[in-house]
């Protein structure tokens, strides 16, 4: 169905929802497993939106994976993984914040505040309560969720007649900033971290994802300019200092 979909609109928009897509199927993986996922991933609904996304993306057909037994087999891979670990830490932790490289030269506050610059610049307030990562807003589901969001929008502007340019350098901008790097970290992590039974597809994920990201922060740069160097080195967000991507 997402195949014939996308093959029926015209290449840029075509890749557009593949990109958007691929962001959602991430975002849904990287949470806490569910039964509906453990369920799309069993009948190969889930592969079959992958790979279609992947495809149009790459050229190339996301590969056929095993899923998890069970449910319960997903939930004890994606625990040993990303929640359990030493002392309490995760193997693989999925905030930027956990990386000490990441926020290299600013706080963890400050790191936190310029990463929800973003957000809030596009109308976006932290969930609450059992809504989802409240106080987590460098979490790797929030990113992606994010790019999702920009994606979303580009598509707006240019199925309105709009101008796609300010999602496009908000995308830029944040994966060369937040979500490559930090898709980075967590699959050098993951390689050091050794199998603990997680899920194949998302273990292929984690490896795909951040060269998949950094060709994806090119090509935008290449339609809107280079990523420029953040202009706030003090205290302050970067979005309290200047106007952001309009």
């Amino acid at each position: 169905m997402i195949a014939s979909a996308v093959s029926a609109i015209a290449p840029e928009e075509a890749r557009l929802a593949a990109r958007e897509t691929l962001y959602r199927l991430a975002a849904a993986l990287f949470g806490y497993p569910l039964a509906e996922t453990q369920q799309a991933l069993e009948d190969g609904r889930l592969h079959a939106a992958l790979s279609s996304a992947w495809q149009t993306l790459t050229g190339e057909p996301w590969p056929r994976l095993a899923p998890s037994a069970s449910l319960a087999d997903l939930e004890v891979g994606y625990m040993a993984t990303f929640v359990h670990g030493r002392r309490g830490a995760p193997r693989v932790p999925l905030v930027a914040s956990a990386y000490a490289d990441l926020v290299a030269g600013q706080t963890p506050g400050n790191y936190l505040l310029n990463v929800q610059a973003f957000y809030r610049h596009f109308g976006l307030t932290a969930a609450g309560g059992d809504e989802g990562h409240a106080d987590e807003p460098d979490h790797l589901v929030a990113m992606l969720e994010f790019c999702a969001l920009l994606c979303h929008l580009e598509r707006q502007a240019l199925g309105s007649g709009g101008d796609p340019s300010p999602s496009r350098r908000a995308q830029r901008d944040f994966l060369a900033r937040y979500l490559g790097p930090l898709l980075h970290a967590v699959r050098l992590c993951f390689v050091e971290a050794g199998d603990h039974g997680l899920d194949a597809t998302l273990a292929q994920l984690t490896e795909a994802l951040p060269d998949w990201a950094d060709d994806q922060q090119a090509a935008l740069a290449a339609q809107v300019g280079p990523c420029p160097p953040p202009r706030s080195e003090s205290g302050q967000a970067e979005a309290e200092t200047r106007p952001l991507w309009d």
